[in-house]
């Protein structure tokens, strides 16, 4: 009866945790469909600043600006900066593990190649990992939610263009999860800085694209644009990486629900065999007290 009874127990807290895992499952998803749109609506956007800069640099010819700017330029002082964005929370099956991986993979190129790595990290997983490797952080980002907003995201662009153009850095760097579409998430290093494929590229035929006229002048369009390119570059890499989040929650959170159903059947079949076990044995004890009172 004992062993019938630890089963009952295990297989009542088993449907505890299935409870618990559907719901995280039912939550995930509908932050996962509410990430969604802003992550695909915002891309469109982001992709034509980008594409509206390159024929502005292309209209310009020989295109010369601070965020353009190459290490052997200035210089350079051999120091990039990361930025690493992971979640607050855990449950999330190998999402920050990827990132993380990642991470740790390009900072060991990187020093490898005579460059100083200065740390940003978003998200407390992140943090925790690099103060266990005793790796030093330059700053957190915490302000930055599950929710990014806009002008949060704004602020540290701003500071990363500050550095830059102040010549502290070489490049940025953002570590993140790029949101391809639900099925498909992957971890990525894109550089943030200095901006890349701006300058005066041709056509493959060879031929250039067509000359447009611009008021006010290309110039200065590029100097308010370029700067815009970077911050909608940052803001939709935490875009993907909140939603490639949710996407490794939701999907985490199905599969211990899965299982927990899967043990929850193996269990009540344990009980079952454990209590007819116990019923054949009260059984033969009935009989074998009927028999000897017979006899």
């Amino acid at each position: 009866m004992a062993k019938a009874r630890a089963i009952v127990k295990r297989r009542k807290a088993v449907r505890n945790i299935k409870k618990i895992t559907k719901t995280m499952q039912m939550i995930a998803t509908a932050k996962f469909q509410k990430s969604l749109k802003r992550a695909v609506g915002t891309k469109p956007y982001s992709m034509k600043v980008r594409e509206m800069v390159a024929e502005l640099a292309r209209s310009i010819g020989d295109v010369t600006h601070p965020l353009l700017r190459r290490p052997e330029e200035s210089g350079g002082n051999n120091t990039i900066a990361l930025v690493v964005i992971t979640s607050n929370r855990g449950l999330a099956g190998a999402y920050n593990g990827s990132v993380l991986r990642r991470a740790a993979h390009f900072i060991r190129e990187q020093e490898a190649a005579g460059k100083k790595i200065d740390l940003y990290v978003a998200g407390k997983k992140g943090v925790s990992y690099f103060n266990f490797q005793r790796r030093p952080i330059v700053q957190r980002f915490d302000q930055i939610g599950d929710t990014p907003k806009f002008e949060d995201v704004e602020k540290v662009a701003d500071m990363f263009i500050e550095k830059f153009t102040g010549a502290k850095y070489d490049a940025v760097y953002v570590a993140y999860m790029n949101f391809i579409s639900a099925g498909v998430q992957r971890p990525e290093i894109t550089a943030l800085l200095p901006l890349a494929g701006v300058e005066a590229t041709k056509k493959p035929d060879g031929s250039f694209n067509a000359v447009y006229d611009f008021y006010p002048d290309a110039a200065s369009l590029l100097d308010e644009l370029l700067p815009q390119t970077v911050k909608t570059a940052l803001f939709q890499a935490f875009l993907d990486a909140t939603t490639s989040e949710q996407v490794a929650r939701m999907i985490a959170m199905k599969s211990a629900t899965d299982n927990a159903d899967k043990m929850v059947k193996s269990l009540t079949m344990q009980y079952n065999r454990a209590r007819q076990s116990q019923i054949t044995t009260e059984l033969s004890e009935i009989m074998g007290g009927v028999e000897a009172m017979g006899g």
